[in-house]
């Protein structure tokens, strides 16, 4: 059985994982309508989706052990982006903070000694490990192609097979 301070904590991050899905829902959306970036498009889309997975395991976990989810509503998530390298930025600066927030959740659990949720959070641990450094690998090659069109175009057809430790879906 949970506890309300780890059901609350844990309702906190459902609420996360459902805001980083529109945030990058929001970005694909934006993506869409610029010309030529068909893949970061879709790369949007996907990461968008498994946001949502993650939101629904939590809530399937808070359910399974006795609490209660409660679906939050969301604050509406920033429309549009000055540069593709800006958008890159901004879900680098989001998956920084999530994986505070997890950190946060994870030290709750032991500071409760609720050694179910600590062990359940570890894959949320090693997912933010692989997200950040999926985001900070991507930032690094937009810095590296800077302005060069031809060098865009290689970064939209390359995006959805860049993987950096094998994901964990």
């Amino acid at each position: 059985m949970l506890s309300k301070v780890i059901q609350d904590a844990l309702n906190e991050q459902v609420r996360i994982e459902g805001e980083s899905s529109q945030v990058y829902l929001a970005m694909a959306s934006w993506a869409e309508i610029q010309p030529g970036i068909d893949n970061v498009t879709s790369f949007f889309y996907r990461h968008s989706d498994e946001e949502r997975m993650h939101m629904l395991k939590l809530v399937h976990f808070i359910n399974e052990r006795g609490g209660f989810a409660v679906i939050p509503s969301l604050p509406q998530p920033q429309l549009t982006y000055p540069s593709l390298k800006n958008a890159f930025q901004q879900l680098l600066k989001h998956e920084l903070f999530v994986s505070e927030s997890i950190n946060k959740l994870v030290d709750i659990a032991l500071q409760h000694k609720d050694y179910a949720t600590h062990n359940f959070l570890q894959w949320y641990v090693t997912e933010q490990i692989e997200e950040e450094a999926l985001a900070r690998t991507l930032n690094d090659k937009l810095e590296l192609i800077g302005d060069d069109k031809g060098g865009l175009y290689l970064f939209d057809r390359d995006i959805l097979s860049v993987s950096v430790m094998g994901g964990s879906e």
